[in-house]
């Protein structure tokens, strides 16, 4: 299910001209459904999709639609990309999304990127870093997963087929990429999104930032003192994926992972992130 690619002028466009060119389409040439058994199979690889309520099945099963309607699919190292996987991919994709309200305006925030890429596996990339001296130091890095800022959005099938066993310990790489896309809309990732009006009653977005830095920044501490701990004294490991002690960055994606697919285990763990992670994603009440 290979999206259709925007014409070039599209992608030079200011994004509310985007938006309208969007609308615009989809009047004009509806966007495809996707199919009932296509659409089944992808609730019963993934069960944290099968437990949403109907009502926002349906709502994802369309914004996963719109999703794919404006993506292309490439396979690496000649992988073969199914509508099946497509879907799989776009559904968890959609998921940060479900209650951003009208589609066309939740889906703008991966207005920056066109392609996605899935390996068989994990990539490897290579990378450069300066040390304090000046000095240039290469070296590799293994991935099952990246998002490029105003680029395309690189995932391992292998991790992403593994998703609804992986639930158990929180885990979801096409969450985590996506959730950093999301992070990015005001520039460099960093654990501190576009924060919506009104987030956790506050007034303003300095209040909204101060509200959001308070229940980060120590979770994040925490998080990466018992982290240290168990690297150096052999303690207990956190179950949250000791990644998200890299930086605020990686601890915003990591805990949107948990957040969305195991729910109950993530509020056990971190239960003062929750009152910002349903504001920031609008959940219900």
């Amino acid at each position: 299910m290979e999206g259709v690619s925007p014409c070039p002028e599209l992608l030079t466009m200011p994004p509310f001209l985007q938006r309208l060119w969007s609308h615009v389409r989809t009047v004009v040439a509806p966007v495809p459904d996707i199919s009932a058994e296509l659409w089944l199979q992808t609730l019963a690889r993934y069960p944290f999709l099968a437990a949403l309520p109907l009502a926002q099945q349906a709502k994802l099963r369309a914004l996963a639609a719109q999703f794919l309607d404006g993506k292309e699919f490439h396979g690496a190292h000649g992988l073969v990309v199914t509508d099946a996987m497509a879907i799989d991919i776009a559904a968890q994709a959609c998921l940060p999304l479900l209650h951003w309200g009208d589609p066309q305006e939740a889906l703008a925030c991966y207005d920056d990127f066109v392609t996605i890429v899935v390996h068989p596996g994990e990539a490897v990339a290579r990378r450069e870093s300066m040390d304090a001296a000046g000095v240039v130091h290469q070296y590799t890095e293994v991935l099952a997963g990246e998002a490029m800022e105003r680029g395309p959005v690189m995932l391992s099938w292998r991790h992403v087929a593994e998703g609804g066993l992986s639930a158990d310990h929180g885990s979801n790489v096409v969450v985590h990429e996506f959730v950093h896309k999301i992070d990015m809309q005001n520039g460099h990732a960093n654990g501190c999104p576009p924060l919506p009006r009104g987030l956790l009653g506050t007034r303003g977005p300095r209040a909204a930032l101060a509200a959001w830095q308070a229940a980060w920044k120590p979770a994040y501490a925490d998080f990466r003192e018992a982290v240290a701990k168990a690297e150096r004294f052999g303690a207990e490991w956190p179950w949250l994926d000791a990644y998200g002690a890299t930086a605020p960055a990686e601890f915003f994606a990591v805990a949107c992972e948990a957040y969305f697919v195991n729910r109950e285990r993530f509020a056990l763990e971190f239960p003062s992130l929750m009152p910002a992670l349903d504001g920031f994603f609008k959940r219900p009440v």
